[in-house]
Parts: structure tokens; C-alpha cells; sequence
């Protein structure tokens, strides 16, 4: 095998296996062959499909009626019975799907949002701190791991000293089908998960407090009160989704700007950049590698047919470095890159909800990140990635906090 999951025993084409621990490391020269040789890939030997360019991917997460969500977000089958999962927004599709998603979203309005920026930043500046006293750090233990929980236990009113029971449950998920282990870890976590959540709704249903459990248990949806089974099913998603994307985002600009000098001193020296190099570090990191979808009928595209019932893999990571739609550079940092629309949250109905609350941590983080230590570097050789086809993210990386 050639690097990155690229067979070259099968002449004119790619094969593309999610599992192969090279593929994970460095997925990037199989999705660049993905996209130009076979953009409408079937992986025979797992019986799913896989689109890799950007308007394919675009359109059809776009498309719910031909791409549903309601048969699970991997390309495993029966997975939401393997999971035990409760009903989730994720893997619904409209007009349920866009109701409670509506009912959902109150909950990120722009004014709860602004309002975590304090203590956000009080939290980024205090870890920060804590690195530099220390010179050298695990950049992911210390800051990338933990803001993401903070914010989401925040959200669910999640007590600070039940707060690391997260990073046991948001590992086993981002681990799903690593190494060819079906579920087993993951539907594990996700039963602890829903017991201590089962217990967090009796106490808010005896006591609200200010938090999103307590509003949904006041919630109704066409006249109806949610069930427990839909608010577990909401929990899930935020731990399962809230830690990801902040994480696997920080991890990756901070390797990008220890790689790429130049582009880290356009930020240092103009901090006013950096809301907008945060949709650049999302296009290039893309957290969410892709989700998968399931066809209700055939759709035949760039001359290939996918029957109904199949599962359709949308990569996002690779159309995000799609040059039909960034251009010749696409693959290259650059935080003065005009960017319309990328996919780090995917798009359409099932847009991440929380995408203003990634973007806020993300914004903070990297203001404080290189206003208190410019010349920071972190060791991507000596990091170690987060196993699993879904996620990429580090799972720990260390850091020289030079100031």
C-alpha cells in the first residue's frame, strides 16, 4: 500500500479505506485523488458510496429528500440500533427535523452566545498562563480539550465537578469503528451517557435552573412537551458535536501556524484577522472528516447510478480543498483567503447549530494564543491523532509556550 490508503494495485483507480491508520494520519493525498480520478467512489468492501467534491458534497447535504438523515450519520448499517441512540435532531429529517431544530436553536441566540465570551477568555488566559509557567505543555490537555467541555457542560448545567466524565464519553464516540471495532466502546458510552443525563432531568424536573435542559423540559412542540428520550437524544448531539469541531480546530491552527510562520505573523501583527482566518483554519482542518447519509431512491450522478437505500458518505474534508471551488491554492494556508461557503459545519437543514459558539472559542482562544505567546510551537510529529474515520482531531500535542 502506498501512503495515505492509496492502492496502486488497481490500475487507473483509488481505493479509499476510512479504517487504514495512514489514511487517518494524512487522509489529504487519497481525498486529492478521490476528487479529481472518482468523485462518485463506491468502497466496494464496505457496500458504501463516497462524493468528494465540493459541489456534490454541498448539494447534497443539501438535499434531504434525496439524502436522508434518519437512518444514521455513519456508513456502518443498523447503527442507531447498535448505538441504543434516543431520537436525535442529527438523524431526523424535515419537518421534524427543522421544527425542533427551531425549538433547539433558542438557546444559541446571539445574546446567550456574546454573553460566554468572558468567561471564555477568562478561562483561555488562565490556561494560557499556566503553559508558559510551564515552557512545555500538551497544547490538547491543557486548552483544546477543555474549553469545549467547559461551554457545553455550561450549556446543559452540567455541575464543574462532573465535567471530566465528558472527555471519557466524547473519546469513545470520536473512536467509533476505529480499528475495525464496531460500536462496542461507543454504545458503552453513550448508556453512561444517557443515565447520568436520565438523572440530570429529574433534578431539573424538580428544580429549572438557567440552562438548555431546563428550557427544554418547558418546551413544546406541537402542543406536546418533548420526551425525556428527545432530550436525551439532544445531550447526546452536544457531546457528541460540541467538543469536536473546537478541538480538532485548535489542535490544527496550531500546527498550520507553527508550519507556516508568515501566515502566523499576518495574525500577531494584525489580530483584527483573525474572525475571519478562523473560516480559513475551519476549511483546512475540517474537524468532521464527513458524515454519511442514506438515499431514498436512485440518484445518478457525473455518470454513475447509486441505488436507493445506500449509504452515501459526504466527505467534507475533502471538498473543503476542493480547487473547483477555492481555487488553485486551495490547499494552502492563507488567512486572507476570501471564503463564500465552506462545509467544516456541513450545510442545509442540518447545519451545526452551534457553529456560533465554535467560532466565538475559536476567535478567543487565538487572540490570547498569539497575543501572549507569538513564538509558540507546537510538535506535530510528537503529536498523536484521535483514532477513528469520522474525526480528525489530535489527541494530544505538545507545545513550547515561548512568550
Amino acid at each position: 500500500m502506498t501512503s495515505a490508503g492509496v492502492q496502486a494495485s488497481r490500475p487507473g483507480g483509488v481505493l479509499y479505506d476510512p479504517l487504514d491508520p495512514e489514511t487517518q494520519r494524512n487522509p489529504f493525498p487519497v481525498y486529492r485523488r478521490l476528487r479529481d480520478e472518482d468523485p462518485v467512489h463506491r468502497v466496494a468492501s464496505r457496500n458504501f458510496w463516497v462524493l468528494s467534491r465540493f459541489e456534490d458534497v454541498y448539494a447534497a447535504a443539501r438535499d434531504t429528500q434525496a439524502f436522508s438523515s434518519a437512518r444514521g450519520l455513519t456508513f456502518e448499517e443498523d447503527e442507531i440500533a447498535k448505538l441504543g441512540l434516543a431520537p436525535t435532531i442529527v438523524m431526523m429529517d424535515p419537518p421534524r427535523q427543522t421544527a425542533l431544530r427551531r425549538l433547539v436553536s433558542r438557546g444559541f441566540t446571539p445574546r446567550r452566545v456574546a454573553g460566554l465570551e468572558a468567561p471564555i477568555r477568562a478561562f483561555v488566559v488562565e490556561r494560557v498562563e499556566r503553559m508558559r509557567a510551564a515552557g512545555r505543555a500538551d497544547f490538547i490537555r491543557e486548552l483544546a480539550g477543555p474549553l469545549p467541555t467547559l461551554v457545553v457542560a455550561h450549556f446543559l448545567g452540567v455541575p464543574e465537578e462532573d465535567r471530566p466524565r465528558f472527555d471519557a464519553w466524547s473519546n469513545a464516540i470520536v473512536q467509533a469503528n476505529a480499528a475495525g471495532r464496531v460500536l462496542t466502546n461507543v454504545a458503552d458510552a453513550v448508556a453512561d451517557l444517557y443515565r447520568y443525563f436520565g438523572g440530570l432531568i429529574e433534578a431539573r424536573r424538580a428544580q429549572r435552573r438557567d440552562d438548555m435542559i431546563s428550557a427544554l423540559l418547558d418546551s413544546e412542540l406541537d402542543g406536546e412537551r418533548l420526551s425525556d428520550a428527545e432530550i436525551l437524544g439532544f445531550c447526546f448531539v452536544m457531546i457528541a458535536g460540541g467538543n469536536d469541531t473546537t478541538t480538532g480546530l485548535l489542535g490544527g491552527a496550531a500546527a498550520l501556524l507553527t508550519e507556516c510562520r508568515d501566515q502566523r505573523r499576518l495574525l500577531v501583527e494584525c489580530p483584527e484577522r483573525i474572525p475571519h482566518a478562523v473560516e480559513e483554519f475551519l476549511r483546512l482542518t475540517s474537524p468532521v472528516q464527513g458524515l454519511s447519509r442514506t438515499t431514498t431512491r436512485e440518484v445518478t450522478l457525473r455518470g454513475r447510478t447509486i441505488p436507493a437505500d445506500a449509504k452515501v458518505h459526504l466527505l467534507y474534508a475533502a471538498a473543503n480543498r476542493d480547487p473547483r471551488e477555492f481555487g488553485p491554492t486551495a490547499e494552502a494556508l492563507d488567512v486572507g483567503r476570501r471564503i463564500h461557503r465552506h462545509l467544516a459545519f456541513g450545510s442545509g437543514p442540518h447545519f451545526c447549530m452551534g457553529a456560533a459558539v465554535a467560532r466565538l472559542q475559536s476567535r478567543v482562544a487565538l487572540e490570547e494564543l498569539l497575543g501572549r505567546l507569538p513564538e509558540f510551537a507546537v510538535d506535530e510529529a510528537a503529536g498523536r491523532y484521535a483514532p477513528g474515520p469520522f474525526v480528525r482531531r489530535f489527541e494530544s500535542l505538545p507545545i513550547e509556550a515561548r512568550a
